[in-house]
This record gives C-alpha cells, sequence and structure tokens, in this order.
C-alpha cells in the first residue's frame, strides 16, 4: 500500500489519498505544481512534515483562518522540526463537503524558518454558517483533514451555537483524553483559556506519585526552546483531533511564558532576570506560530494583539480577554493574602486600554449574550470563614476595582446576558456574579462558569460540592468539583445550558467522560441555576467528611502548588 492509502484522516476517518481534491492541485492555474517527492529529498525533505496535524480558528461569518506547521522531526532541538533549510510552498484547499470533493477556495502559503514553517491562511469568501473542510499539501505529503464552521451572518441568530472551552494541559501530568473526547462531541467552536503548554522542564512541577510523561529539553527560555514545547504538546494525537474537530478561540494565561508573570514582570523578580524581555519575545512568537490566529495578531517584539472580538452572527459576542500582558503585578505576591493593594483603584488587570476596549463593547453590543473568555477567576473566592478576606491574588480578587469597573460597565451599558468563562484554577466552578459580594442579598448581575483542567494536577476526585466550605463562605459560588475535564454548552436565544464534562482518571489514556452537572442560564435571568448533578462516586465519599480546613486547602494547594 502507499504512504497516503495507509494514513487515515483525524475526525473524518477517511484515508487522505482517497479524495478526488487534492490532486487537482497541480493544475491550479496560476499555482505552481506540487514540487515531486525527489525533488524535495534533494532539499532535505524526505518525511512527511504533517506530524503537528493542522487547526482553524477565529471564524467570522464568510470565513477564518487555518494552521499548519511544518516538522518532520517535532522534537528538534533547534525548535524547527528537523525541516531543512528553505522556503517550501504548501497547498491549501477549503470544501464543502467532508469527503474533500467540491473545492471552495485553493491557493498556496510559503512556510519559511523564519516563522518555525507554520502556515497561517485567511480563508473569505464562503458562505455563512456552514460547515467546511480543509487540508494542505507538500509534494507528495498530505496533511489531516480539519473542520472548521463559519459564523451565522451578522443579523441571522443561526441554528444555536455548541461551544466547548478548555484550559490548562500539563503534558507530565496526564493523557490528553479530554481533548479526544471533545473531538467526539463535535462542537461548533472550543475556547481555549490558557495554559495550552508549560514551561517546565521535566520532574519540576511534579503530581502525587510521580508524573506520568515528560516533557523534552530544558525550562523554556529561548525560542527554540518555546517552538520544541508546543511542537511535543501539538505532536499528541488527542490534541490534533481536538484541533481538527472546530475552529478555536485561543487565549493565554500565565505558562505559556512563565507562571504568573505579569506585564514585564517575572514570576520572581527579587531573582535577577536581565533576560526576561527576550524570553516574552520568544514565547509570544512561538506562540503565534503555533495557533491559529489571524495576522493582527502578529507579535511585535515584545507586544502582541491577542484581546479582540468575535461575533456569532447576532446570537454571541465573545470579547476574549488577555489578563497578563498588560496586568500590575501582584499587590502581595501570588497565593491568598490579605492584601490592601488588592482595593488600589489604581491597579488593573487589563490595563487602561483593552479596559476602555471591553467597555466601549458593552455599550455597542446587540447580542443576545456577550460572553467574556479570559484567564482567571472572576467572583470573589474568600477562603476565610472569619472576618479577614484571604484571596488569590493572582485572580481578579487582586484588582478589585479593575473588576468592579468592569461589572459596572456591563451593568450601564445594559448587556442582555453577560456570562464570564474561565480556566487557570484546575476544577469545575459555576457561580453568580454580583456588585456587591459582601452582601450576598443584592442582585445578580451575571454567570460565571469555570472549566477545570485537561490534566494538570492528575487524575483528581469526585465530591459533593455542598461540601467544599468555598460555597458556604461564599454563597454566590453554586458548584465545586476537583477531577479533569471540560465544559460543553448549547447556546441558544432563549437559554444558555453548560454540561461540566469529566474524566474519572487521566494518568492513564483511554477515560470516558461524563456529565458531572448541568447549569442553565436562561436569557434576561442572570445567574446558575443547576439542573442535573450527577451522585457522588462512592469510592470518593471520603471527601464529604473531611474537615473545612482540608477541603480549603484541597483548593488551595491545587491552585498553587508549584516548583
Amino acid at each position: 500500500m502507499s504512504r497516503l492509502s495507509r494514513r487515515s484522516f483525524l475526525v473524518t476517518g477517511i484515508a487522505a489519498g482517497a479524495a478526488a481534491g487534492m490532486p487537482a492541485l497541480a493544475n491550479a492555474d496560476p499555482e505552481p505544481a506540487p514540487e515531486s517527492a525527489a525533488s524535495l529529498a534533494s532539499r532535505g525533505l524526505r518525511a512527511d512534515p504533517f506530524t503537528l496535524g493542522v487547526a482553524s480558528g477565529d471564524p467570522d461569518s464568510d470565513g477564518f483562518v487555518i494552521w499548519t506547521r511544518l516538522a518532520p522531526q517535532p522534537l528538534a532541538e533547534d525548535g524547527l522540526g528537523g525541516m531543512p533549510a528553505g522556503s517550501f510552498t504548501v497547498h491549501w484547499q477549503v470544501y464543502g463537503d467532508e469527503a474533500g470533493r467540491r473545492v471552495l477556495r485553493r491557493g498556496v502559503a510559503q512556510a519559511t524558518g523564519e516563522w518555525g514553517y507554520s502556515v497561517h491562511v485567511e480563508v473569505d469568501g464562503l458562505a455563512s454558517d456552514r460547515d467546511h473542510w480543509y487540508r494542505f499539501k507538500v509534494g507528495p505529503y498530505v496533511s489531516p483533514m480539519g473542520r472548521a464552521r463559519t459564523a451565522p451572518h451578522p443579523l441571522s441568530y443561526g441554528s444555536g451555537l455548541a461551544m466547548a472551552f478548555v484550559s490548562c494541559a500539563q503534558y507530565e501530568h496526564g493523557y490528553f483524553t479530554a481533548y479526544r473526547r471533545l473531538a467526539e462531541d463535535r462542537p461548533d467552536l472550543v475556547l481555549h483559556l490558557g495554559d495550552y503548554q508549560y514551561e517546565y522542564r521535566r520532574d519540576t512541577y511534579t503530581i502525587p506519585g510521580g508524573n506520568v510523561r515528560h516533557h523534552e529539553g530544558p525550562e523554556t527560555e529561548t525560542l527554540a526552546g518555546y517552538r520544541q514545547r508546543h511542537a511535543q504538546y501539538k505532536a499528541d494525537p488527542d490534541l490534533q483531533a481536538a484541533h481538527a474537530a472546530a475552529p478555536w478561540l485561543v487565549v493565554w494565561d500565565d505558562h505559556e511564558l512563565d507562571n504568573n508573570w505579569a506585564d514585564e514582570v517575572p514570576e520572581n523578580p527579587e531573582i535577577p532576570q536581565p533576560n526576561f524581555l527576550a524570553r516574552r519575545e520568544a514565547a509570544f512568537r512561538a506562540y503565534y506560530e503555533n495557533m491559529p490566529l489571524r495576522r493582527r495578531s502578529v507579535p511585535r517584539g515584545i507586544d502582541m494583539q491577542l484581546y479582540r472580538r468575535i461575533r456569532w452572527g447576532a446570537l454571541a459576542t465573545f470579547h476574549m480577554l488577555d489578563t497578563r500582558q498588560y496586568r500590575s503585578d501582584q499587590g502581595c505576591g501570588d497565593g491568598y493574602r490579605d492584601c490592601p493593594a488588592a482595593l488600589d483603584p489604581a491597579r488593573s488587570i487589563t490595563g487602561e486600554a483593552q479596559e476602555r476596549w471591553l467597555l466601549d463593547g458593552f455599550h455597542h453590543s446587540r447580542a443576545q449574550w456577550d460572553i467574556l473568555g479570559q484567564q482567571v477567576f472572576f467572583a470573589q473566592r474568600d477562603n476565610n470563614a472569619g472576618p479577614a478576606k484571604v484571596t488569590s491574588q493572582d485572580a481578579w480578587d487582586g484588582y478589585v476595582a479593575s473588576r468592579q469597573r468592569i461589572t459596572q460597565g456591563w451593568v450601564d451599558a445594559g448587556v442582555r446576558n453577560p456570562v464570564v468563562l474561565t480556566g487557570d484554577v484546575h476544577a469545575h466552578w459555576a457561580g453568580d456574579l454580583k456588585l456587591d459580594y459582601d452582601d450576598p442579598t443584592t442582585r445578580t448581575v451575571g454567570s460565571e462558569l469555570v472549566a477545570t483542567s485537561i490534566t494538570t494536577g492528575g487524575d483528581g476526585k469526585d465530591s459533593d460540592p455542598q461540601s467544599q466550605p468555598f460555597l458556604k463562605i461564599n454563597p454566590h459560588l453554586k458548584f465545586y468539583n476537583n477531577q479533569r475535564g471540560y465544559v460543553l454548552t448549547r447556546i441558544e436565544r432563549e437559554l444558555l445550558t453548560a454540561d461540566f464534562k469529566v474524566l474519572p482518571q487521566v494518568q492513564q489514556g483511554g477515560a470516558q467522560a461524563h456529565v458531572k452537572a448541568t447549569f442553565v442560564v436562561e436569557d434576561g435571568v442572570p445567574g446558575v441555576q443547576q439542573t442535573y448533578l450527577r451522585p457522588l462516586d462512592l469510592s470518593a465519599s471520603r471527601t464529604s467528611r473531611a474537615a473545612d480546613a482540608d477541603l480549603i486547602q484541597e483548593v488551595v494547594d491545587l491552585e498553587t502548588r508549584r516548583p
């Protein structure tokens, strides 16, 4: 059998050599004909360069960006994936059918070492509110097939939106089975809210019992190092399946650069790090190279435009935030503190320009749902039952005035249905948003849904949400679960439904996902309402009998355990 007929596509399940669409590329005038295998071999490319899969992202009503990166040897230490020097012509096609017979758009792009041999193609002119499929070709080598979807027309609500959101995938802590289960759900859109990859060298950030996989290379500090680390993650077949299943909206958190960094300040500013800005520039460049982002996000030195607004017709507007690049440094360190600096109105987690952009977006929005895709916990989470207020200074609790201005901003703008989506904390949470968290009788003005990690922290365990003292101390918080997984939502005009999906284990691969809890947000009724809760796994029943102090410490450890 030929190489192409042996290879099957992710998600679609059809063989690369079986589709009639790709050979037409050779006859597409004025496109150059694909190079022969012999010609590529003479230039040093002798193996399949599509080891990192494909991806799409940032959809609008007539298109999206499609991505791939050439890397026949993805773990090469120089970060260039074993690609020989020079420029390589990559042919691409977009189809109107899953079999790849109806070509809608085609073209070529150049992959060069300057950008890590990545390709970002912005495709437009497509029909709105439709599934499309795409793939790439270099010489005789054909990529897997990916699925993308265009948004509805700006004046149309479309047929509803299946949207999943995820965060925190530490490669060493487990297998990416949750990504595979997400792909099998076939969402229309995926939001990744940060910690796509982790920067640590092998066996630095460990879980009890030891890590089940290992990072290649040293801690990521150089462009070559970040490229290699992204390639190691991208080579995972479960992650590739999730990318191939749907377009993604991505934003970073801290581990794409350095744990708990803030603007130009590293995690440990007391330790001289004269190369930190060079490290930031390298991390940003590698992030762009490895994500399905449009050209508006091409980094410029140490800066990268990542906050942006994506409209899903008249149904939803996604305000994708960057709470790292512009934030004031944490006021009292990164952990749980009773910190006076948290109240300083001069401090911001978004920076002034992004805050103005967000508030302006609220005032101009006519969407049924305004959704903030962002990184760190938004609602207040006090872990002290007494008079002291002890909160996480790395989250919005460390920037109280900043949170207040934004919350008041959507109230003043009359935003119809504000929903905040969050990652970072390695556990599922759901809660109501308030203007005054210290008075639980005040009205609810929004909803927050928080996704657990894909793997970070290892397997975790099932628990009874009502036994978690955080929910007793903070009555606006309604749900907690410490297992790995993701959140799958269904957004319609009258209702947003969120299924909190979990896996019983990730330290071994292949687990099935199930729904732990379901919450809904009704149109015009701010706040979350629980409609389903799976009974507690009896094997985890000891958790419900643990002392409050132990359960509080469980949450703190889950979020703050670091090298």
